[in-house]
């Protein structure tokens, strides 16, 4: 199995300069993002590039008055990365971008999400995660990012290069993994997710969490798992209308990539689930999991969980996701990245690309180090 080499960042100081570095370390990956995208926007937006830029300073009323301060962060990553701000806009707003022209009047993409409980877990420890589902030609791009942002808590996180907001957890115990929904029925500009997610990984406790997540306005759909050290464990399907939620049963909950919780009435008539996969992915998952009261050790822990995030039943459109080669290169999927979280050691593991190809790596930082 591949020991893939994985690009460990840290950032700090204030806004400008915690940008600065973010774009001088990835200034490559952010380039290769870039061109990816450029050629994918304009197959679903219809907007060129420059179109694209042009519009894309809509975006910052809305996201400054969502999450103050966090432009100033942007600007410094595009100084950093030889940018223009509005690329790295364009960049945070992929999801919207991906899926039509957001300008005009859902991160639509497979990712299987979980948490396990002390009541579940043989070694009494709270565990979370995730297989982040993507497009295959962006898999080069994602790092590991910490960001030392005094006195807001320290974030460790998976992103795609040039993003401010993605999956992971912060040194209070508050941990976010996230897997889209489909359905897009939001009018106006909506919040991109990175910033929403941004602003979960920036509370410092589950309350400010959860009201990060209800108090914004977005377009798609996406649902959002949120778990804390202590055990415990709050699950969002969120709309541009209103949420649903769930809680673990037993000590395990699982999440893919349809709605369980409550079907939006705007799509409710002709709902289906844009990845018909998402059904079985999640009970692929959930039964390994409920086997985890036997593993009594961490290492066992960590290998049970890595067993059910390898599963390829339904290959390759399996919760270990593979391209599917009778779709378009550029709209071809894969897991990009992988990651077990223990949230009681503070402990992170990640395995960029395919999990099945892949060992998990052990993060240079402890979750819990401010």
């Amino acid at each position: 199995m591949k020991n893939k080499d994985v690009r460990f960042i840290e950032i700090r100081g204030n806004a400008r300069e915690r940008g600065r570095q973010y774009g001088e370390a990835t200034r490559d990956l952010i380039l290769q993002a870039i061109e990816f995208y450029q050629e994918s926007f304009a197959l679903a937006s219809k907007l060129s590039w420059s179109e694209i830029q042009e519009r894309a300073r809509l975006w910052v009323p809305v996201i400054e008055a969502y999450l103050p301060g966090i432009t100033e962060e942007m600007r410094g990553l595009a100084e950093g990365s030889n940018r223009t701000f509005e690329e790295i806009l364009a960049l945070n707003g992929r999801g919207e971008l991906s899926y039509g022209n957001p300008f005009a009047d859902a991160e639509a993409k497979g990712c299987s999400s979980f948490a396990i409980t002390a009541e579940a877990s043989g070694d009494g420890h709270v565990y979370c995660g995730q297989n982040w589902d993507w497009a295959s030609r962006v898999a080069p791009t994602v790092i590991m990012l910490r960001i030392v942002q005094p006195p807001k808590p320290t974030i460790i996180m998976q992103a795609e290069a040039g993003q401010v907001g993605r999956q992971g957890v912060n040194s209070r115990g508050v941990a976010l993994n996230a897997n889209g929904l489909g359905g897009r029925f939001g009018k106006g500009i909506g919040i991109p997710g990175p910033y929403i997610r941004r602003k979960v990984l920036d509370a410092p406790d589950m309350n400010d969490a959860l009201d990060a997540i209800f108090t914004a306005k977005q377009n798609g759909c996406t649902n959002l798992l949120v778990t804390h050290q202590e055990g415990v464990v709050i699950d969002v399907e969120t709309t541009p209308g209103r949420h649903g939620w769930l809680y673990p049963k037993d000590g395990i909950l699982v999440h893919t990539n349809h709605f369980i919780a409550h079907v939006p009435p705007q799509i409710a008539e002709t709902y289906r689930p844009f990845s018909v996969d998402s059904l079985y992915r999640l009970t692929q998952i959930e039964k390994v999991l409920r086997r985890a009261k036997k593993a009594k050790t961490q290492k066992q822990m960590r290998d049970l969980i890595a067993s059910a995030l390898r599963d390829h039943f339904g290959f390759p459109n399996s919760v270990c996701n593979h391209e599917d080669t009778r779709r378009p290169v550029v709209d071809r999927t894969q897991t990009i990245a992988s990651s077990i979280v223990d949230l009681t050691a503070g402990d992170y593991y990640v395995a960029l690309g395919l999990p099945c190809e892949t060992q998990y790596r052990k993060v240079p930082w402890s979750i819990y180090d401010e």
